[in-house]
């Protein structure tokens, strides 16, 4: 089991020490559950009153913290306690699963594939006619890679994802259990004689750089040309991004969010859990679309979106108050 002293801990992040303790840390925990052995932390000053309830020896707390820690106890201040923890955590996180040899014998692999140095693929994945895999790739057991596809060195997919063919992922991502890339696009037109006619989807899926993708998240191929993801985006588990979409770099989008097909997001977009967005629809830089909105028409930069159909937040929040009056209060 790994263990630190503070001193060491604040190697790592480099704050400030208040207090003083002599208990050694192998473990991270939050503040309600953590022993004397486990290191937890305050994000914000009004979780301050949970600490003098809390077992830990150690906390890593924001600079505004403004209680001290106690006897045998210390704090860490920090100018971001979230983003110093997310490196303690990196500490004590535990062994990835073993590889016991890089390519495991049950996998198949076409001889037209192309696999770089420290590429792993483990047991029943299937890589497909002319796919490229750069170096250090991780791919889990039952991954599905299908032709001409490529994996940017250092990406790590996970089981059970499918890739379909002519998809692109960069480099150092990360594709969580189950996801789908480049499905076919939802994509059917109305016809007397046939009923609804499936409309080919022959585009493909590009993924940027530095890109994670949740669990059965699902993202179409385009009908033509690619659905895109830039660098940086970061999709939640149960996403549905539709075909011909476009996100810019450093996007987040929650759980159950979904994307209608030629949807283009902005840099920096913020899309709430279970938020919905309309297809041919634009959303600039830096927008913020709340939880379980609807969005049904574009959206300019640095806008806050609330309600269904959204609007802006303050304005939303103004009909909710005046509905909420009219409810309570009603004219007699």
């Amino acid at each position: 089991m790994k263990s630190y002293s503070i001193q060491e801990i604040n190697e790592v992040i480099n704050g400030v020490i208040y207090g003083s303790t002599s208990q050694s840390i192998n473990a991270t925990e939050q503040l309600e559950k953590a022993t004397t052995s486990q290191i937890s932390f305050i994000g914000s000053k009004k979780y301050e009153k949970h600490w003098s309830a809390s077992n830990a020896s150690i906390a890593v707390v924001n600079e505004d913290i403004s209680i001290e820690p106690g006897e045998n106890r210390a704090f860490i201040k920090v100018k971001n306690a979230d983003l110093a923890m997310s490196q303690i955590l990196a500490l004590f996180a535990p062994p990835t699963p073993l590889f016991r040899s890089n390519i495991h014998k049950t996998a198949t692999i076409d001889e037209t594939a192309i696999i770089a140095e420290g590429a792993k693929i483990g047991a029943g994945c299937y890589i497909g006619p002319k796919v490229e895999i750069g170096a250090n790739v991780t791919i889990y057991p039952n991954v599905t890679i299908l032709d001409e596809c490529t994996i940017g060195k250092n990406t790590v997919i996970w089981s059970g994802t499918v890739v379909r063919e002519r998809c692109h992922i960069g480099t150092d991502c990360i594709i969580h259990p189950n996801a789908t890339i480049g499905a076919d696009g939802f994509g059917f037109r109305p016809c007397k004689e046939n009923g609804l006619v499936k409309i080919p989807q022959i585009g493909n899926v590009i993924i940027g750089n530095g890109v994670e993708i949740g669990a059965n998240t699902c993202v179409d191929r385009g009908k033509f040309s690619s659905t895109i993801l830039g660098d940086g985006c970061k999709i939640d588990n149960l996403v549905q991004i539709g075909h011909n979409s476009k996100l810019g770099k450093f996007c987040i989008m929650a759980g159950n969010s979904g994307l209608a097909g030629s949807v283009t997001l902005g840099n920096g977009v913020i899309i709430g859990g279970s938020a919905s967005i309309k297809d041919h629809t634009a959303i600039g830089d830096g927008a913020v679309i709340g939880a379980g909105s609807g969005v049904t028409g574009d959206v300019p930069a640095g806008k806050t979106m609330l309600g269904y159909p959204a609007v802006e937040a303050r304005d939303a929040l103004k009909q909710w108050a005046m509905l909420k009056q009219m409810v309570c209060n009603p004219k007699k």
